[in-house]
């Protein structure tokens, strides 16, 4: 799934680490990606976390989808700066499940998602 999207290969997002109920991506905060206050754009962060989140929700097999999402901007990030997006799966219940992210410059937490996903009925990857 990750090698076909095109919005995050674009980007430069790397996906470091993917295992069954987690993964691990990172992105470098590029010049067309700061905002007019000279930070990175929210849209970007949240871009990197969702890719993490779909990473992780997929990592069981069968297709999955957001069914929601929401993130939590705790401190700027600025051009140059290399960001870690880590997703842990938090449950599973029937077709749907809940996941956090953690996106991460170092040690200093830069924002905080959650996800909420959906499992396409009888679609397998």
């Amino acid at each position: 799934m990750f090698a076909a999207d095109q919005a995050s290969q674009r980007l430069g997002i790397e996906l470091l680490e993917a295992g069954e109920g987690s993964s691990l991506l990172r992105m470098a905060v590029g010049e067309t990606m700061v905002n007019g206050h000279g930070i990175a754009h929210g849209g970007y962060l949240f871009l990197l976390a969702d890719t993490a989140f779909a990473c992780v929700c997929n990592s069981h097999g069968p297709v999955t989808v957001a069914a929601g999402a929401d993130v939590t901007f705790v401190a700027p990030a600025k051009q140059g700066d290399v960001l870690l997006a880590r997703a842990e799966e938090r449950a599973r219940y029937g077709r749907s499940g809940i996941y956090d992210v953690t996106v991460r410059r170092g040690t200093e937490v830069i924002a905080e998602f959650r996800g909420r996903s959906r499992a396409i009925r009888g679609v397998e990857e």
